[in-house]
């Protein structure tokens, strides 16, 4: 009697729901558009990636990255703009320094188009770097430079703290 009641309940809400084609599952993507625009996750791309965090961003271009100090905010279109610094003489040898930059582009979906457009002060010119397409939730498919996990690299990295190197 009970697998009864059960079964007819089942068939029930099954006939309700025929009517209409249910929605398709889409979660939530953290760093699309969540509440405020804000970029957040890490985005990977081919010799290129981006971590961001609601408070800033660290981004590789090839041999090359930049820090944003500020929540990558997108406006009602997915577009970006936003200051920051890069450094393009990154590796092997870090030579530096840190440049006025502008890291801008936009998000459809999870895929992100990012440009960065560098005042170069030490050469008196002005470098364009990209665009390259990033991919939320994908790891960074770097060549030959390594990318890092911290959120700057402009604070060299200590390999040993017992001794300060």
């Amino acid at each position: 009697m009970r697998v009864g009641i059960a079964l007819t309940l089942a068939l029930g809400a099954l006939v309700a729901c025929k009517g209409s084609a249910p929605e398709p599952f889409q979660p939530a993507l953290a760093g699309t558009r969540p509440a405020g625009g804000v970029i957040t996750g890490t985005w990977g791309g081919d010799n290129a990636g981006l971590m961001a965090d609601d408070t800033s961003a660290h981004v590789h271009l090839g041999c090359t990255f930049g820090d944003v100090h500020q929540a990558i905010v997108l406006d009602a279109a997915g577009r970006f703009d936003v200051p920051g610094q890069y450094v393009l003489r990154a590796y092997p040898v870090y030579v530096g320094p840190s440049l006025p930059s502008r890291f801008h582009g936009s998000v459809a979906g999870k895929v992100m188009t990012l440009s960065v457009t560098v005042s170069d002060t030490t050469a008196d010119t002005t470098a364009h770097l990209g665009p390259v397409q990033l991919i939320l939730g994908q790891e960074p498919q770097m060549r030959a430079c390594p990318i890092c996990r911290r959120k700057s690299l402009l604070t060299p990295a200590r390999t040993d703290p017992s001794n300060g190197t």
